[in-house]
């Protein structure tokens, strides 16, 4: 007979296997018995002596208290083996509803693993787009800071442009002063020399 899955020989196994052997054991006492029933039956029509008898029957007699004692031992054994199968159902019960409470907790860290992963990813993202976009921003500042300072130097430029021109304004207007006063000098000689000329004539007529 084979050994139930999951025995240790040295557990529950060692259990069946005793049971197994007490169980073959019943088997060749009964036989014994038959025989010895087929051989009294054949005395019986062949007629035996008394003492034959009586010792065919004590062996009989022996016979059946073995067996009666064999079947108490396996009576025992089929005791021990329905406890030993009971406590292996709920050693198998247990550990079933352990291997579900395991693998229920495994699937929830595997969930949470894959969600932090998602979350870091994401967050990964997050932080190189942001870091894109300052770089984008950076290079529009320092666009922008160049047009600045070439305005600044153009703005300083025309300055000194319009400093010059100014200055050139001011000497224009100088010499124009002067000239519009040597001018206006030489007018009013000019005249205090002909007034006098024209009272002279006038005399002389």
């Amino acid at each position: 007979m084979a050994t139930p899955l999951g025995w240790s020989p040295g557990g529950s196994g060692s259990v069946c296997l005793a049971f197994d052997q007490l169980r073959d054991v019943i088997e060749s006492q009964e036989e014994l018995i038959h025989q010895l029933k087929n051989v009294m039956v054949l005395q019986d029509e062949n007629f035996v002596s008394k003492e034959e008898f009586q010792a065919m029957e004590k062996k009989l007699a022996e016979e059946k208290a073995a067996h009666a004692k064999t079947k108490l031992l396996l009576a025992k054994e089929e005791e021990k083996l329905q406890f030993a199968l009971g406590e292996v159902e709920v050693l198998s019960k247990q550990l079933e509803k352990e291997k579900l409470a395991f693998q229920k907790a495994l699937s929830n860290v595997k969930n949470r693993v894959l969600q932090e992963s998602s979350k870091k990813d994401q967050l990964i993202t997050k932080c190189n787009e942001i870091e894109s976009h300052i770089t984008k921003q950076e290079d529009i500042l320092n666009g922008k800071e160049n047009e600045i300072k070439e305005l600044q130097q153009l703005i300083s430029q025309q300055k000194q442009i319009f400093r010059n021109h100014m200055s050139d304004f001011r000497i224009q207007k100088q010499q124009e002063s002067y000239m519009a006063q040597v001018l206006d000098q030489k007018h009013k000689k000019v005249s205090g020399m002909r007034q006098p000329r024209n009272h002279q004539r006038l005399r002389e007529k």
